[in-house]
């Protein structure tokens, strides 16, 4: 009994020296968690959502409203973080313009008609803290929506304002995840 009392405990002190050479080498290899530290996005902070510019021609006009409500709803939802009522008084202020905005036929039907859609977006964002002159987190980000076809021009519409608000959202939790995930 002793010998197989004395293997489980080299075992035992074996994997507890594993771990601890792993942690060492880590921490000296200067890894890190994402989302800890200076990037990280803390619930109660007020967020300023500047309307977003446009740059893409063919965009509807409810495209800035529509990013710029899923980025504070994204915000909220998932971070905490709670709409300010100005720029000069939130804790986090986003600006951004849309880059391109571009909705092409993705599949077909047997008589050649335009089954689905596929709407893309991309936006360039940048995120300030307050008081701060130079970016917390500035990039370029693509998000997508798919949406049916239909021969009543109407409904193609609000299928299309769908599928806008859809890749908005993927689009803004994109952005936190970037932001949090930033060295």
């Amino acid at each position: 009994m002793t010998g197989t009392a004395g293997m489980n405990r080299w075992a035992g002190f074996l994997r507890l020296l594993a771990v601890l050479t792993a942690l060492i080498v880590l921490s000296a290899c200067g890894y890190r968690f994402a989302g800890s530290g200076g990037n990280r996005l803390a619930s109660g902070q007020s967020l300023w959502v500047s309307f977003i510019g446009v740059e893409a021609n063919n965009s509807p006009s409810s495209a800035q409203t529509v990013l710029r409500r899923a980025l504070l709803d994204e915000g909220h939802a998932l971070r905490g973080l709670a709409p300010s009522g100005s720029a000069e008084s939130a804790d986090l202020r986003v600006k951004g313009a849309l880059r391109s905005y571009a909705s092409r036929a993705m599949s077909y039907t047997a008589l050649d008609q335009v089954r689905e859609y596929r709407l893309a977006i991309e936006v360039e964002l940048e995120l300030y803290r307050r008081g701060e002159t130079k970016p917390l987190w500035k990039g370029t980000l693509q998000s997508y929506q798919d949406y049916p076809s239909n021969k009543d021009l109407s409904l193609q519409r609000s299928a299309e304002e769908a599928a806008l608000a859809a890749a908005s959202q993927i689009l803004a939790r994109k952005f936190l995840m970037a932001v949090e995930q930033s060295y």
